[in-house]
């Protein structure tokens, strides 16, 4: 066996999958969802077929055309991968699998009503990146295995379902597309609805998203709905702080190209969300802590937006590549900042990034190896080294290559990189291959394997420099004399400028500075806007 990816049991050996047919059912009250699982094959295939579930109850694997079982295994169960689901294949293109999630499947988050913002009804959401769509439903989960999928939501008929893919249509169940979740008569059940999608582009399974619950919209766009609990004030609130949304995918397409997923609407989750932002193809998640009122929390939705081309049009073979997703698109989101929101802002954002960094090294001081941009993540959860370092070190890299070469050859090569490798999944050497290939003598300028296989931060990266960056980080610091800033030095401060100034405070504070910043006359940070 010659695994793709140490994330994943799928064997480079093996056919990858091109195409996902799901057929699932909601159980609100066990916390679970009963799946049919369609897995489609290039050609016929014959032999071991392995996929990745965690913590799925395998009941059956069939054959679509004859019903009849194909003989599967279940390997021991990995604290990190999950079990290897083994299914022996005599030249099929397609299996049929049917399991059930846990309670405590890792990839959703079930609410109950008093959860809620309406504390009417149950909500669940699902985040499967890195490695946790395998816990929805059996699959080759490495973004190496990009699939297009359609799928059927049965869900209670009081709630409604949004995915990241194109909604087809909303209707009543039929008793033949059951496939054997549930009996018909429950399926079809008077308090049943069916949602259906589909997902035209190939995508990595990590991008499989949905949520179910009471929902609502605000049109923002002609691209864009903003969805979230149907609740006027958050709705509401959402579509202020993203109405901007239109003039950033089109600032997108002159820097990037085409935007190639027709749609772009966001989905305010609950405040359990663990993230500031999901980059799901077509309905990008998002924390409600993003919504400040002052549209600050579109900083967000640039990176989310960015991920549209970097991320998801090309992806990371692997999460060993990670910065190939995220160096680039926090790249591309100031670039769109620096349009939107003017270069000021854009500047900030690099120097809350390389504070972000700097304190990464700390972190990492005693494992060197997560500091590295192409990194070897074997028997380590990815979850477990998420940090700043692929997004910020990432962006150095790229900024480093923009000021060796100029703007305009960096522009023309990034629309370049982008139409050559859409809808592919790629790993670091193809992409220094094709960036000596196409910027003729750049590994002479820059050291491209310190870059991206040295430790630490490289010599000829660079702190931003700006004069609102200068004074800000030079007010930070005297806080450390006992000194506030003064309320005329803040009162255009938005979420960025106290953002900067917090992270560049001293980590503890002694009473007495405090103190002595209040009585020199301000009290502007007991009114610190919502970061």
């Amino acid at each position: 066996m010659a695994p793709i990816d140490p994330h994943s049991f799928t064997d480079s050996a093996h056919p990858l999958t091109t195409h996902i047919s799901l057929t699932l059912f909601f159980d609100f009250p066990s916390s679970t969802i009963s799946s049919a699982t369609l897995l489609s094959l290039p050609t016929p295939y014959t032999g071991p077929l392995t996929f990745d579930t965690r913590s799925l109850s395998v009941s059956s694997v069939l054959d679509p055309l004859s019903l009849s079982p194909l003989p599967f295994s279940l390997s021991p169960d990995s604290p990190i991968l999950g079990q290897s689901l083994t299914v022996s294949l005599s030249n099929q293109t397609q299996i049929l699998i049917l399991s059930k999630t846990s309670p405590s499947s890792s990839a959703l988050q079930w609410l109950s009503p008093p959860q809620t913002f309406n504390k009417t009804h149950p909500f669940v959401y699902t985040q499967c990146q890195s490695i946790h769509a395998r816990s929805i439903f059996p699959c080759q989960d490495t973004p190496a295995a990009r699939v297009k999928y359609a799928a059927k939501l049965n869900i209670p008929r009081q709630l409604s379902a949004v995915m990241a893919a194109r909604h087809v249509e909303r209707r009543d169940p039929l008793p033949s597309e059951a496939q054997g979740v549930c009996e018909d008569s429950v399926w079809c059940g008077d308090d049943r609805v069916v949602e259906e999608f589909v997902m035209e582009q190939p995508i990595p399974p990590y991008l499989f998203a949905f949520a179910v619950g009471e929902l609502g919209f605000r049109e923002v766009g002609p691209r864009t709905r903003v969805y979230a609990e149907a609740v006027n004030e958050v709705l509401d609130a959402a579509a202020k702080e993203f109405a901007g949304t239109e003039e950033m995918i089109q600032v997108g397409e002159k820097l990037f190209g085409p935007y190639d997923w027709e749609r772009f609407d966001l989905l305010v989750l609950p405040p359990s969300f663990p993230y500031g932002g999901m980059e799901n193809p077509r309905m990008v998640f998002l924390t409600p802590t993003v919504i400040k009122g002052d549209a600050s929390g579109a900083q967000v939705v640039a990176h989310e937006l960015a991920h549209s081309w970097t991320g998801n049009l090309i992806t990371n073979k692997n999460n060993d590549h990670f910065w190939l997703n995220e160096g680039f698109t926090t790249y591309a989101e100031r670039r769109i900042v620096e349009v939107v929101q003017g270069e000021d802002i854009a500047a900030l954002n690099i120097g809350i990034g390389w504070r972000g960094l700097v304190e990464e090294m700390e972190r990492f001081k005693d494992t060197m190896e997560f500091t590295k941009l192409k990194t070897n993540q074997a028997g380590v959860d990815p979850d477990d080294v998420y940090s700043q370092v692929p997004y910020e070190k990432g962006f150095q890299f790229l900024w480093r290559i923009e000021r060796q070469i100029g703007r305009p050859a960096f522009d023309d090569f990034l629309k370049k990189y982008i139409a050559t490798f859409k809808f592919q999944s790629i790993d670091t050497d193809m992409f220094l291959s094709f960036l000596k290939a196409n910027i003729p003598g750049i590994e002479n300028e820059i050291d491209l394997k310190l870059w991206t296989e040295g430790t630490g931060i490289p010599p000829d990266a660079m702190e931003p420099v700006s004069n609102i960056y200068s004074k800000i980080v030079s007010l930070a610091n005297e806080f450390k004399l006992g000194r506030m800033p003064r309320e005329d030095e803040v009162a255009d401060w938005k979420g960025q400028e106290w953002e900067l100034y917090l992270e560049n405070l001293p980590k503890s504070v002694e009473a007495s500075q405090v103190s002595r910043g209040i009585c020199g006359g301000t009290r502007k940070l007991a009114r610190t806007p919502r970061l």
